[in-house]
């Protein structure tokens, strides 16, 4: 029992401390904030159970010394040491002096006669009845079984998948304010029993919150709680009845409160601590009363939320269409194809995993007009808040099927999950990598199978291309070295032959057959001496060993 002498976390040097924050209206669990208890488990004990328990401490140091230490709410603090009256004695209100205190076995008992004391609204009949002036209800009503299943109820009809969970809070902003109140209410009392007080020693309410929540939320969903979860239950408190008491620090330290464009409120929880550590303590207490008063109201718990890490989608695909764009291709507002590689992709991974959305990537990516053949293009996609996140290797295989069966246009190959740090493997090494083309190219005059021989025999071939003017408009302009490994020529007719490039990464093939009005140098119509201009472009290979092939 926490007030057994033997055995109470509350040391006695904290008897005046435990005497000033009941009486101010702070709950028990606080109480044992402010006293640096440490103990998980005395913080899940009914709150009924540690109020009498703190009054057995008091009531215990009170016979023990026959001193009662009290102290009034309104700053500045003092102590006052009154001699144990004797029974019956005059008592003094709130407007005057302190009232005697109850004991443990009748706390609460309005019809004792023997004592007019327990008769009165006594401070600590009091602390068990009002909303806790320093966490404004979180310790007292949200750790409560019927708040929990609230909180379970919301996460199960979400239907996620999940086999852990990580707990959140965001609490509202002023909780700080009236917590640096009551700690400098507290340090004052040590001061004057001349002890030290370091802010750090008391616990966080975050902490203290997590500490009698985490158990109930682990056994109602039957899973446990774990930091690193990927699956996080959050909830929102606001107290609009306070709302207004953070705005004196707006004057006092005005460069903390800045207005940003995603916050609806410039007072915001890191605002409001960061003023909190400039702001002198003789400023603090012109403006906010020491203790902080108890509010009327609890909380509202605003909004309790559900969200999955995402999950992460690798594969290859070939692009067999000449009018398909890889991501959707809007202008103006207007949309001019009706569809996209990513979106006949997407469509499916989003239905299956049951997410809010989606981020597409891929290593490089080919215009419109260009098919990509060959063993395929890598990509990777990030499924934001999945419901479902589990996928045996069976069930990729039938989704890669589904979209392969949707559509004409594309096919995809080696669709696997990932982690978020193997897609950087693909961005790796963007410059080195190799790409194969195979480029139609026609020309203004007639040649011979000789007339393209050489290219053959070139290989390293180093140009120079300044940003294309297609391109222009969405990149900066620059000029680019670039390589062309080797090329190999297959003669057609007179105004027509293929050649098949390896490049590096980066080339732009287009402009290296026709010049782009000189923009790229050496190119095959400068090469060739004649005009030449590419009639279909194809990428014959991504040469990036990612990711991992899977077996049929």
């Amino acid at each position: 029992m926490l007030g057994s002498p033997s055995m109470s976390p509350v040391a006695e040097k904290d008897r005046a401390v435990v005497q000033l924050l009941l009486d101010a209206g702070t709950c028990p669990r606080c109480v044992l904030r402010f006293c640096s208890v440490g103990s998980q488990l005395l913080y899940r004990h009914p709150l009924q159970d540690l109020l009498k328990d703190l009054q057995e401490f008091l009531k215990s140091s009170q016979e023990k010394e026959g001193t009662v230490c009290l102290d009034v709410a309104d700053p500045p603090c003092k102590r006052l040491r009154l001699e144990h009256k004797e029974e019956g004695a005059d008592e003094l209100n709130h407007n005057g002096a302190i009232p005697q205190l109850p004991s443990a076995g009748n706390a609460g008992n309005a019809g004792n006669a023997g004592n007019p004391a327990l008769s009165g609204n006594t401070a600590l009949e009091s602390s068990a009845g009002r909303v806790c002036n320093v966490c404004l209800g979180i310790l007292q009503e949200f750790c409560e079984p019927d708040f929990v299943k609230k909180v379970c109820q919301k996460v199960n009809s979400a239907d996620y998948q999940f086999t852990s969970f990580v707990f959140s809070v965001s609490l509202p902003p002023q909780l700080s304010v009236r917590e640096r109140a009551a700690w400098l209410g507290v340090k004052q009392q040590m001061r004057n029993l001349g002890l030290p007080l370091a802010k750090d020693d008391i616990v966080q309410l975050k902490e203290a919150y997590k500490w009698i929540i985490h158990p109930q939320l682990a056994e109602e969903l039957g899973v446990p709680a774990d930091g690193k979860s990927l699956f996080e239950v959050s909830v929102v408190f606001a107290h609009p009845e306070t709302d207004e008491e953070c705005h004196f620090l707006a004057t006092a330290c005005p460069d903390c409160f800045k207005p940003a464009k995603n916050k609806q409120s410039v007072f915001t929880r890191m605002a409001v601590i960061k003023a909190l550590e400039r702001i002198k303590e003789e400023d603090f207490l012109k403006h906010f009363p020491c203790p902080p008063s108890s509010p009327k109201n609890l909380c509202d718990a605003l909004e309790i939320q559900c969200n999955n890490g995402a999950v992460f989608v690798a594969g290859r695909y070939n692009k067999y269409s000449r009018n398909l764009p890889q991501t959707p291709w809007i202008i103006d507002g207007e949309r001019k194809l009706e569809s996209s590689v990513e979106e006949l992709i997407s469509e499916h991974l989003m239905a299956e995993f049951k997410a809010d959305s989606f981020n597409f990537s891929s290593s490089g990516r080919e215009d419109v007009d260009v098919r990509t053949l060959g063993n395929g293009r890598p990509f990777a996609m990030e499924l934001v808040n999945p419901r479902r996140i589990r996928f045996s290797a069976e069930e990729m295989k039938r989704l890669q099927q589904a979209i392969n069966d949707s559509s004409d246009k594309i096919q995809v190959r080696d669709l696997q999950l990932v982690t978020r740090e193997a897609i950087g493997r693909m961005k790796e090494g963007e410059e080195e990598k190799t790409k194969t083309y195979s480029a139609l190219i026609w020309t203004d005059k007639a040649i011979q199978r000789e007339d393209i021989a050489f290219l053959d025999d070139i290989k390293e071939l180093r140009l120079e291309q300044k940003t294309p003017l297609r391109v222009l408009h969405r990149r900066p302009l620059a000029v680019r070295c670039r390589l062309i490994h080797s090329m190999r020529s297959e003669y057609i007719d007179q105004h027509h032959f293929r050649l098949h490039l390896r490049t590096q990464a980066g080339t732009y093939i287009k402009e290296f057959v026709h010049g782009d009005f000189g923009r790229t140098k050496p190119n095959i119509g400068s090469l060739l001496n004649r005009t030449a201009d590419i009639l279909e472009l194809d990428v014959e290979s991504v040469d990036v060993d990612w990711p991992p092939t899977l077996a049929d």
